[in-house]
C-alpha cells in the first residue's frame, strides 16, 4: 500500500514539465510555496521541487536523512549557517540539519533525500564566481559542480546555434533550463522547463537561441542510486 501520492516516480519514463505554467501550492509553512516535480513513495521520501520563500518566511528546522541539494534561482536563501544569493549551489549531506528562511524572498530548486549512501561531502559554490571550462564542441562551456561515482552535476552554457552530438544516458539525465531555450529532436524547452530522460535514452541536443542548463547525469539507474 502506498503511503503517499507519487508523482513522476517511474524513472524509466521520460518527463517534461514547463514549470512556469504550474500553479504554486501552499506548504505546511506559511509564506513558503512549492511546485512539486517528482515524489517517490519511499522512506525517506525523495522529492524534487521548486520552492518559493516569500519575504520574511521560514521553514521549520529539519534533518536531511538522505541529503539535500539546492540551487538558488532568485533572491537570497538563508539558514542558520549563512546567506546564499542567486547562483549558489549547496549540498547538505545525510544527517545534516538546518532552519531555512528568507528575509527578502527567494526561489530555489531542491532535490531532497536523493544522496548516494557514500556521498558525504558538504558543498557550497557560488556559480557566478566560478570559471567556465571549454566543452566538447565549439559554443559549449561547462561548470562542473559535483561528481561522485557515476553521478555528475554541472551547469552547461550553450552559445546560440550550438549542436551537440547524439549520445546515450546510461544512468539517465535530468535537466533544468535556467536561461534561454534548450532543444533536441523531441521538443523545445524554454526557461523553467524540467526534463528527466531515463536510463539508456538517446538524444541530440541543440539550441538556436542559446541557453544555460543545470544537468545531472548517472543517478537514475537502480545500479547507481544506492552506491
Amino acid at each position: 500500500m502506498k503511503l503517499i501520492q507519487e508523482l513522476n516516480a517511474d524513472h524509466s519514463q521520460r518527463v517534461v514539465i514547463e514549470t512556469a505554467k504550474m500553479d504554486w501550492e501552499t506548504s505546511e509553512a506559511g509564506g513558503v510555496l512549492r511546485k512539486r516535480l517528482e515524489r517517490v513513495d519511499a522512506k525517506p521520501e525523495p522529492v524534487t521541487t521548486i520552492v518559493r520563500y516569500q519575504a520574511d518566511s521560514a521553514f521549520p528546522a529539519h534533518q536531511h536523512i538522505k541529503g539535500e541539494e539546492i540551487l538558488v534561482l532568485e533572491g537570497t536563501f538563508s539558514d542558520n549557517r549563512g546567506n546564499y544569493e542567486a547562483g549558489s549551489y549547496l549540498r547538505n549531506p545525510a544527517g545534516t540539519k538546518h532552519s531555512p528562511f528568507s528575509k527578502a524572498g527567494c526561489t530555489i530548486f531542491v532535490k531532497l533525500q536523493q544522496f548516494q549512501e557514500s556521498d558525504s561531502k558538504p558543498l557550497q559554490i557560488q556559480t557566478k564566481q566560478q570559471t567556465w571550462l571549454p566543452g566538447l564542441v565549439p559554443g559549449l562551456n561547462v561548470m562542473p559542480l559535483h561528481e561522485h561515482i557515476h553521478e555528475h552535476v554541472a551547469l552547461v552554457k550553450w552559445e546560440a546555434n550550438t549542436i551537440f552530438r547524439s549520445h546515450r544516458h546510461i544512468g539517465g539525465e535530468e535537466i533544468f533550463v535556467l536561461e534561454g531555450t534548450f532543444e533536441d529532436e523531441f521538443g523545445y524547452y524554454p526557461k523553467g522547463t524540467w526534463l528527466r530522460n531515463p536510463p539508456d535514452s538517446f538524444h541530440t541536443p541543440f539550441t538556436k537561441q542559446g541557453c544555460v542548463i543545470y544537468v545531472k547525469t548517472g543517478h537514475l539507474g537502480d545500479g547507481y542510486r544506492n552506491t
